[in-house]
């Protein structure tokens, strides 16, 4: 994958993938006349790879550069408002770019930021972690958690362009390409029982190229999005393993005592849901086990006291899938085959939790 183009939504440019991906971007800013442009990055993206960007894309030499501190508690409106607050400061109008250089964060805020600054300016996506590369860039969500809630409030958003670099990826640790690691491994369960074997396979520390795996998680969430923009049904697949794994996620920003990744805690949530798949959707018994083996193989395990319980339904029950009584999933019937719009009793979802810790238990905690 020297130079991959895939299609993204309904009248927008492209994502550009590969070793090449930045001269197609460098090109697309070429071709639209913007008044001005912004690099929107953490302090990590801002040491690790604005150099390089800049370096390859000389079409952004000159932009005007805002940086932000790193890490989720920051994705908030406060920080959208300093953000806009600088643009404003700096003269950014309605023919303005914003380039989001970074992870999930980055690329969630950053387009949310975009799309409500005058009403709306174009938006590049850069990602620069796996996380962000497979599954947070694309797609057109956008937004902010409100008060530890994760991405409460949103707007669905397109990039006019994305721009998949996977060289970016060596400047990450093993933990955080983990993180990345568990949504690839969604994206199989849910629609291609082919790549989740085959990633089944994989040791993440011996993978010389991820292009492969890249494009094959953006293809599938690609064909998902397109099919369902406005994610009023097969969209939900996406969110498999997310109802119980934001919960978790935020549960565990709330402690402060220890740091949690967003896919550390999405695998978390796959596993109370493959179990969820068993007692309400039509997932095997031999299949529960076999997935979640290899996930806490993958993974290892995390504390997850029974106190946190009442707190977990809590969170649970401001999921924005949910409609009516009862808390909705995403579940499986078998791999690579999804089904929305499950209604689970909190009775179930406790004994989720409770099968996660049983089986944690049988696992070496770290």
């Amino acid at each position: 994958m020297t130079g991959a183009q895939h299609p993204i939504g309904k009248g927008n440019d492209h994502v550009f993938m590969g070793e090449t991906a930045p001269d197609s971007l460098n090109e697309f800013l070429r071709r639209n006349s913007f008044s001005s442009m912004f690099i929107l990055a953490d302090e990590n993206s801002s040491q690790h790879c604005l150099p390089r960007l800049i370096t390859m894309v000389p079409r952004l030499t000159g932009a005007e550069i805002i940086e932000l501190e790193s890490g989720e508690q920051n994705k908030t409106i406060e920080t959208c408002i300093q953000v806009w607050r600088v643009l404003s400061e700096l003269g950014a109008d309605r023919q303005s770019l914003l380039v989001n250089l970074g992870g999930g964060v980055i690329t969630d805020l950053g387009g949310f930021v975009a799309s409500t600054f005058k009403r709306g300016i174009a938006f590049v996506n850069v990602p620069t972690t796996l996380l962000a590369q497979v599954d947070a860039s694309i797609g057109g969500k956008t937004g902010v958690d409100l008060d530890g809630l994760k991405n409460e409030i949103g707007v669905f958003a397109e990039p006019r362009a994305i721009c998949i670099y996977p060289p970016f990826l060596q400047t990450l640790g093993r933990r955080e390409m983990m993180s990345g690691f568990a949504e690839a491994l969604k994206h199989g369960l849910i629609a291609d029982a082919k790549y989740w074997s085959e990633l089944c396979r994989l040791n993440v520390a011996d993978i010389s190229s991820w292009d492969t795996i890249i494009s094959r998680s953006v293809e599938i969430k690609n064909d998902i999005v397109n099919r369902d923009p406005a994610e009023g049904g097969i969209r939900k697949s996406l969110n498999f393993g997310h109802t119980v794994g934001h919960a978790v996620e935020t549960f565990f920003l709330e402690q402060a005592s220890v740091t949690l990744l967003h896919g550390e805690a999405i695998v978390v949530g796959m596993i109370c849901e493959v179990y969820l798949s068993h007692r309400c959707a039509k997932l095997s018994a031999e299949k529960v086990d076999q997935i979640t083996s290899i996930l806490f193989d993958k993974y290892g395990t995390i504390r997850l006291e029974p106190v946190a319980d009442h707190r977990l339904i809590e969170l649970m029950k401001h999921d924005k899938k949910n409609t009516g009584e009862g808390i909705n999933f995403t579940l499986l019937d078998d791999i690579g085959i999804a089904v929305v719009n499950k209604k689970c009793t909190t009775e179930l979802i406790l004994e989720s939790l409770d099968f996660y810790r049983e089986k944690a238990a049988l696992n070496v905690t770290h």
